[in-house]
């Protein structure tokens, strides 16, 4: 018989050191735990609720337009957009092609999309899609795994293309514009201003978007809904705009275009003694509403290949030579600087006589002083002052007026015209800055450029006796309750250095060109004072362009005006028409809302 109790014993020998380490290693996982449990409890119940909640954000509503009577410019309508929202696995590439074909949505721009995305945002890939679209998408769900529809707010532009460079349009932001605006909140797939007040006011319009707190299983599915965050719509602009005056300024535009078969023109209207634009219009235009939901590449191609460029904010961007228009300039600066007296008579035998230059048609005038000069537009009197001045105190007295600059308008791209005429002629031909170009500079040739912005500006300083006002688009933001959240008021840029005399015969010349003047067949029958100016623009490319800017009432002015038509010809055949369309629709509309007295012979009547 064998004896095992020595086995025994060894063997539990052996087990006494193993028993040792399991218990040591029991202990060790109790502490740990104990640990996490005292310590950094709440660290991994947060980490477990990120491995089962999801936050699916809510686009926030963008802030509304108004105009500054109240008058809805620009709001939202709900609309369907169809994204990816890769919650269980990522999207598989049967989807993406089904979806691109359906959506009519390149695969690579939808793989884009997915590739630059992170966290758990839908990828939004179409907006503002059709019921049907919708439809079969929800009919067919198992097609379309971790395709969802979403409801957001789609920009809604009331006036179409009328007003559509003032307001601009929003689309979605593109990998550049995230690249320089991640560090301020924005996302892939947010849908950012572009252009116009849309994009300069963006911060203040955008809003902040909301979610609904999601929790989900272990496979990622939603399983129920834990909390909602509403999304904070953004805040309102009461705009400076009358949109009666903006639909007839650009109602004004357009039968003169067609009735003279062109194809581009501008026009701003802007309260002189306040800077405030009651109106702007750039021909051609666009509709905003087609960038709103996902502008087609047949649209984009139609505004994008257009010859007259329709993105262009002709009124603020259009660079054209002022001609007689800058006889305002040139005027004060020959009254101030005493290059010519008031009742000195000028002979004008139909061209200068140091330089062959004259008037349209060859035409001669005979003497003039300062008065019948300005009111008919004499250029061979005005050759003189160019003579007179020099190029150099010219210069200095356009860059009085803020010709050259940018205005500080609210809205992008505004270009600053050209006035720095001797400086450029050296750095472009290397060469000196004659006679003949500072005559012409003198009646608005040559290298002397403006924006249709600038001379309304110039006729408005005129108007409130030499001051300049920041022309501005926004009255006030105000929160969805009205609460005013800014307010802006006029600002005071400058004041021509002039003594009052020469601002007061400089506006009696003015108030004659639609008595007796260039415009005086134009204003037959005008009810109010009011006064303008024509001008002709030499265009190298074609047909000159025509102007006209003027101001009304004479004796207590409430608007500025300046028209430009490009190749419209004469300004007093193209330009002068839809100036005087414009002053009769915004002093029928001041007299309705009591802004301005009637005239007389309308009260009597």
């Amino acid at each position: 018989m064998i004896d095992n109790s020595n086995n025994g014993e060894e063997y539990i020998g052996r087990l006494k050191p193993l028993a040792a380490a399991v218990v040591f290693v029991i202990a060790i996982l109790i502490a740990r735990v104990g640990y996490l449990q005292l310590y950094d409890g709440e660290y991994y119940a947060n980490l477990a609720d990120g491995n089962r909640i999801r936050i699916i954000p809510t686009m926030a509503p963008r802030g509304t337009f108004y105009d500054r009577n109240g008058q809805l410019l620009v709001s939202n309508r709900p609309g369907f957009s169809v994204s990816l929202l890769p919650l269980t696995a990522p999207i598989k590439p049967e989807v993406v092609e089904r979806i691109s074909k359906l959506l009519n949505v390149p695969i690579e721009e939808i793989q884009q999309k997915i590739s630059v995305h992170s966290g758990f945002d839908p990828i939004r890939i179409r907006p503002d899609v059709t019921q049907d679209i919708v439809t079969i998408i929800e009919e067919q769900k198992d097609l379309y795994p971790g395709v969802v529809i979403e409801v957001q707010p789609i920009r809604n532009y009331a006036l179409k293309q009328e007003g559509a460079h003032t307001f601009g349009y929003v689309s979605e932001i593109s990998d550049a514009e995230l690249e320089t605006k991640k560090s301020e909140g924005y996302k892939s797939g947010d849908i950012v201003g572009k252009f116009g007040l849309e994009r300069v006011y963006d911060k203040m319009i955008r809003g902040e978007n909301g979610g609904e707190q999601v929790e989900v299983d272990v496979a990622g599915k939603p399983v129920q809904i834990l909390g909602r965050k509403e999304p904070k719509p953004g805040y309102d602009l009461i705009l400076t705009i009358d949109r009666d005056l903006q639909v007839a300024a650009e109602q004004a535009v357009d039968n003169m275009l067609s009735s003279l078969g062109c194809h581009a023109a501008a026009a701003v209207v802007l309260n002189p003694q306040t800077g405030e634009v009651l109106a702007l219009v750039s021909r051609p235009a666009f509709d905003p509403n087609l960038f709103a939901h996902g502008i087609s590449t047949k649209d984009w191609n139609a505004i994008n290949n257009n010859p007259y460029h329709p993105m262009d904010n002709k009124a603020i961007t259009g660079e054209y030579p002022p001609g007689s228009t800058f006889k305002i300039v040139t005027g004060t600066a020959a009254l101030a600087a005493g290059r010519v007296a008031p009742d000195e008579l000028i002979f004008d035998g139909g061209t200068h006589w140091l330089v062959p230059k004259g008037n349209a048609g060859g035409e001669a005038l005979g003497w003039l002083d300062f008065h019948a000069a300005l009111s008919h537009s004499d250029n061979v009197y005005f050759y003189e002052m160019g003579n007179r001045l020099g190029v150099d105190l010219l210069e200095s007295y356009a860059r009085m007026f803020g010709l050259g600059s940018v205005t500080g308008i609210d809205l992008p791209y505004e270009s600053p015209g050209l006035v720095d005429w001797k400086e450029y002629k050296w750095d472009v031909y290397h060469d000196e800055f004659y006679l003949s170009e500072v005559m012409d500079a003198a009646i608005g040739q040559g290298f002397n450029l403006v924006t249709p912005l600038q001379a309304a500006m110039v006729m408005g300083e005129v108007a409130a006796n030499g001051k300049r006002f920041k022309p501005h688009l926004v009255r006030q933001i105000v929160t969805q309750d009205k609460e005013v959240v800014q307010d802006f008021q006029p600002e005071l840029l400058s004041e021509l250095q002039v003594e009052p005399w020469v601002i007061e015969l400089v506006q009696s010349g003015l108030h004659d060109v639609t008595v007796n003047g260039t415009a005086a067949r134009n204003f037959i029958g005008f009810p109010y004072d009011i006064a303008g100016k024509t001008g002709t623009a030499e265009n190298s490319q074609g047909i000159d362009h025509g102007w006209f800017v003027g101001y009304g009432p004479f004796n207590n002015p409430t608007i500025s005006v300046a028209v430009i038509v490009e190749q419209g010809g004469f300004g007093a055949s193209s330009a002068v028409p839809i100036g005087r369309q414009i002053m009769e629709a915004a002093f029928n509309l001041q007299v309705q809302r009591g802004e301005i007295p009637p005239p007389a012979n309308t009260a009597a009547q």
